[in-house]
């Protein structure tokens, strides 16, 4: 299932520009899956390290199902998808520290971070025949 439709558009030179198009929404789909994802760690984080109720461990459980499920729908090759989403998830793991945890990032993670995202773009935004 391809969650994107490639538009044909081309630049001056003739070149695709389809991944233009679908950038935004190939964007949130690598949040959403970092979110499901740390939300399906976290939850047995909270009933591990902090004894938190077991019953936590089934909405953990889904949340990972649903992060196995939206890395089906990211139109590059699956070791591609994996390789770029690994950005995307530091960057949202960072967020996370900040908005859940309440830890303020510091310069050395917003540096990672960007490092982080910058191989993301590399991966996905290469031109490639």
């Amino acid at each position: 299932m391809m969650l994107i439709a490639p538009d044909r558009r081309e630049d001056a030179e003739g070149k695709s520009m389809e991944w233009l198009s679908g950038l935004p929404r190939v964007a949130g789909l690598f949040v959403l899956t970092a979110l499901a994802e740390i939300i399906g760690c976290y939850l047995p984080w909270l009933v591990l390290r902090e004894g938190k109720p077991w019953w936590l461990l089934v909405p953990a459980a889904l949340s990972l199902a649903v992060f196995a499920w939206l890395l089906t729908l990211h139109p590059a090759a699956a070791g591609r998808t994996y390789a770029a989403y690994g950005g995307v998830y530091v960057a949202v793991a960072i967020g996370w520290l900040w908005l859940v945890d309440g830890v303020r990032p510091d310069r050395w993670d917003a540096l990672g971070c960007g490092l982080a995202l910058a191989g993301m773009a590399v991966i996905m935004l290469a031109p490639r025949s």
